[in-house]
């Protein structure tokens, strides 16, 4: 982090009380303006200086809540042993992970057991991440380990397990062949899970290293459960449809409403009628009062 602002060029030619018509990047400021960039220097100073005391205070409360959350950790590890193909599952259902799969490696996972993301106790400078194996005919570790190292001092660097493939199944081998085939070697590089985990170019800029430990290590539960989900949503269970028996009783509804109408009506024209009657009857009366 930054602990100071340089002053441009500009500000520090008049502090010689001169201004040098040679250099095009230098403009007067008048003594005012001078001073008053200068205090804002000086605030940004202390500005930069509380940052990095928040920095530090945060990382120590990071480190402490990590040793809180690290036995829940172990204990949903635990739990999703007894779910099979749990963590399979949850690397097709996520977006970014999915899209680095190839059905051969979608296989080779089926045997893994147990992920499990360890942060170093400078959180700053790095973490690693863990995946179990049952026994597979893929290779014959039982943990393979991506490790990056992100220091202050010194350029990025990662390192990853040697994996001891079987003969015939190495998985790497048989994603490049498919790379040189098609031709777009750098294209579907991205594309291969065990490529990335022994490709160093960049740890700086790993995305699916970053996915695995900011998305899918917290909480692997939603990506699990993902297609239950969709489910939902679209409305496959019919909640969010109308079912024949909505529709049969606004039908009913209706007709009623129509009957009801039809009574009123009929209504009306009896009573029109009876006074029709009415003015007839007097009219009669009245003719035989005359006679």
């Amino acid at each position: 982090m930054s602990k100071g602002v340089a002053l441009p060029k500009k500000v520090k030619i008049l502090e010689g009380s001169s201004t040098s018509k040679d250099n095009d990047e230098s403009r007067d400021y008048d003594e005012a303006t001078q001073k008053a960039l200068e205090e804002i220097d000086a605030c940004q100073n202390e500005i930069d200086a509380l940052n990095e005391k928040a920095s530090d205070e945060i990382l120590q409360v990071e480190q402490k809540y990590n040793k809180q959350r690290k036995p829940y950790f172990e204990k949903r590890n635990a739990i999703i042993k007894k779910i099979p193909n749990f963590w399979v599952t949850a690397f097709v259902n996520h977006p970014q992970i999915s899209m680095v799969l190839e059905e051969e490696e979608e296989d080779c996972l089926h045997y893994l057991t147990k992920l499990e993301v360890e942060e170093f106790d400078d959180i700053k400078s790095g973490y690693r991440i863990n995946f179990h194996f049952d026994k597979n005919p893929y290779f014959e570790n039982s943990i393979i380990t991506k490790e990056f190292h992100l220091g202050t001092s010194g350029d990025p660097a990662s390192q990853s397990t040697p994996i001891q493939w079987k003969e015939g199944n190495d998985l790497t081998k048989s994603s490049k062949e498919k790379m040189l085939d098609k031709g777009k070697k750098r294209q579907l590089e991205k594309r291969s899970f065990f490529t990335w985990f022994t490709n160093h170019a960049d740890p700086s800029a790993d995305d699916i290293a970053e996915v695995i430990k900011d998305d899918m290590w917290p909480n692997p539960l939603q990506y699990y459960l993902v297609p239950d989900i969709d489910m939902e949503e679209n409305g496959v269970d019919g909640d969010d449809d109308p079912s024949d028996e909505d529709l049969g009783e606004e039908t009913v509804m209706v007709v009623e409403e129509e009957e009801e109408e039809d009574c009123e009506d009929g209504a009306n024209i009896t009573a029109e009628d009876d006074d029709e009657g009415d003015v007839d009857a007097a009219d009669e009366d009245d003719e035989v009062d005359d006679e």
